[in-house]
């Protein structure tokens, strides 16, 4: 399954414009936080931290605990990774990917999709491992994902797709039953966009996909 594959040490490409967008901070300071590498980058935070926590990206740690980057080596690293992903996807998308092992409530999302927008197309993975492969195959702008799955959960799923640069731009609405405190911070710091609680509230989540003029609160 594409999710078994080993990534490349350095992993994929980086955001192009970088260099510019470098020597105008390089101006104004020596040291970036792990947001503004993402920025720069055009990745997650979530990504620019799992980079320095397996090496791959130098960093230095503050007195108070919070990761620093000097800006010659977030340049180095950039060049040599080349150029770059597309962005996080924004405003109304083509292609959804539904994953969840309930295949009633899958099919019940798809058809309030469906309903807003008949030309959407979806497809439904029923656990962690198919949407693998159909992340690669379908290329979504959007996952609806279920965090309480057999094998793969949602948790995982989550931090494999935000562990791949090149996946950057997919957006990831996680869908839980147990929307407690403890789990939405832990699907939020994984690097979804947003936690919606089960049973599903079909304007929330048409708003969560950009379906309706209702600005998206994110989490549950």
């Amino acid at each position: 399954m594409p999710f078994n594959r080993t990534r490349a040490a350095g992993g994929g490409p980086i955001g192009e414009g970088w260099e510019i967008k470098l020597m105008k901070k390089s101006k104004r300071k020596t040291h970036l936080t792990p947001n503004e590498v993402a920025e720069l980058l055009m990745v997650n935070p979530v990504t620019v931290r799992q980079w320095a926590a397996r090496g791959l990206l130098r960093s230095l740690t503050t007195p108070g605990g919070h990761r620093r980057f000097l800006i010659s080596d977030v340049e180095e690293f950039a060049r040599s990774r080349g150029s770059a992903p597309v962005a996080r996807q924004a405003g109304r998308p083509e292609r959804v990917l539904i994953v969840d092992d309930d295949t009633q409530l899958g099919l019940y999302v798809a058809e309030v999709i469906k309903s807003r927008e008949p030309r959407m197309q979806i497809e439904i993975a029923r656990d962690g491992f198919e949407a693998g492969a159909k992340v690669e195959s379908f290329r979504p702008h959007v996952l609806l994902l279920d965090l309480m799955m057999p094998g793969m959960d949602g948790f995982e799923v989550c931090r494999r797709l935000r562990d791949r640069p090149t996946l950057n731009h997919v957006r990831i609405v996680a869908m839980t039953g147990f929307p407690s405190p403890e789990n939405i911070e832990r699907i939020m710091s994984a690097g979804a966009d947003a936690c919606l609680p089960k049973p599903l509230d079909p304007e929330r989540l048409l708003a969560e996909l950009g379906l309706t003029d209702t600005e998206s609160p994110g989490v549950a």
